[in-house]
């Protein structure tokens, strides 16, 4: 069977090229005898292939010395409790609520402190970013929070919050590696894999070093806590091996392609296709406003749910999969990551501009 154009939001489309390769090494690791997922991780083999991960998302990202990268377990939900445990000193923190994410982040932070929404795009059903150049941050907040680009909705921050001097955490989990980042504005930048990099499971936070200390909040559990996996260089328990392969394949494969200032160039070209599409489309309206569109996650509607249904069941007849909008938000979605050709988009506009002949 011929592979489909993947969509999805995550588990999302990885590399043709990479997949390739992990089949090729499935039964036997470059001679080893054995697969990736039978390897001991305290094997020399394992060890090179996590220090090979670590080494090229440091030169693919340019991460200054100071920030540890640390591949865990527990995906970036995990990170709404660890983050507040390990940086809650004053124990208040500021969150930017732009979606569901950055919603459930704030949420489970109130557990560990005095948490403040110092801005929110929920008045107009998190279509757009707010102004964040001059927030209410709180003199004592220990950090300020923000979901970058935002899955659901389909928002992107493209100018980062003034914090006015406080630290800057950001799950980017879907925008991660799309573009090059600037990682010495953020204390802790940090995403799920299985969207832009990987099978679902592994999470990668990178953390200033000065952030990681021992001076967590108490009961905090040691799997919880930074220090545990920086001090054992993410083997601290058996870390999620195959996962960290798969992540390291797709390193790889991004430094051939060029770097990241190659895949923001392919990501623009593709999200500009399907936007112009949208933009003068008679039946398909996109959501979100334009300066605040993210390049991964392109939500629409036709304005009818019958519609909607209508076109998600033949679009899959077409072998374009998983374009029906997330439960809490319905329409369509169109997940672009890196992984997704240019003719993957091409496919999708030409199958929108058909159907809208047939029913506009």
């Amino acid at each position: 069977m011929a592979r489909v154009y993947n969509f999805a939001a995550g588990p999302a489309v990885l590399p043709e090229e990479v997949l390739k390769e992990a089949a090729e090494e499935m039964l036997d690791y470059r001679g080893c005898g054995m697969s990736v997922m039978e390897m001991s991780h305290r094997s020399k083999m394992f060890e090179e292939i996590l220090n090979n991960a670590e080494a090229d998302i440091r030169e693919l990202m340019n991460i200054p010395d100071h920030y540890k990268v640390l591949f865990m377990q527990g995906g970036a939900s995990t990170q709404f409790a660890m983050i507040p445990m390990n940086l809650m000193k004053n124990r208040v923190a500021d969150y930017i609520l732009t979606g569901q994410w950055s919603k459930k982040a704030y949420q489970e932070a109130q557990k560990f402190g005095k948490i403040n929404a110092v801005a929110s795009s929920a008045d107009k059903t998190f279509s757009y970013i707010p102004d964040c150049s001059d927030l209410p941050i709180s003199p004592d907040a220990d950090y300020v929070y923000i979901c970058q680009n935002n899955t659901i909705y389909g928002t992107k921050y493209h100018r980062l919050p003034d914090t006015k001097g406080k630290t800057l955490v950001a799950d980017v989990s879907s925008c991660f590696l799309s573009e090059p980042v600037d990682v010495s504005k953020y204390g802790i930048i940090y995403g799920g894999a299985q969207k832009n990099i990987g099978p679902a499971g592994v999470v990668v936070a990178i953390i200033r070093e000065d952030l990681i200390t021992e001076d967590v909040l108490p009961g905090t559990p040691a799997m919880l806590t930074y220090k545990t996996h920086a001090d054992a260089k993410s083997l601290y328990n058996t870390p999620p091996c195959y996962g960290i392969y798969i992540c390291g394949k797709v390193f790889q494969w991004l430094k051939k392609m060029g770097g990241l200032e190659v895949m923001k160039e392919r990501n623009e070209k593709k999200a500009a296709l399907l936007y112009d599409f949208l933009d003068h489309s008679h039946l398909f309206k996109g959501t979100v406003v334009p300066e605040d569109r993210s390049l991964m996650n392109v939500p629409f509607v036709t304005g009818s749910e019958e519609m909607d249904a209508a076109f998600v069941k033949a679009a899959k007849e077409a072998g374009l999969e998983n374009l029906k909008g997330h439960r809490t938000v319905g329409g369509m979605r169109a997940s672009i990551y890196n992984a997704m050709p240019y003719e993957g988009v091409e496919k999708l506009v030409a199958f929108m501009k058909e159907f809208e002949a047939k029913h506009a």
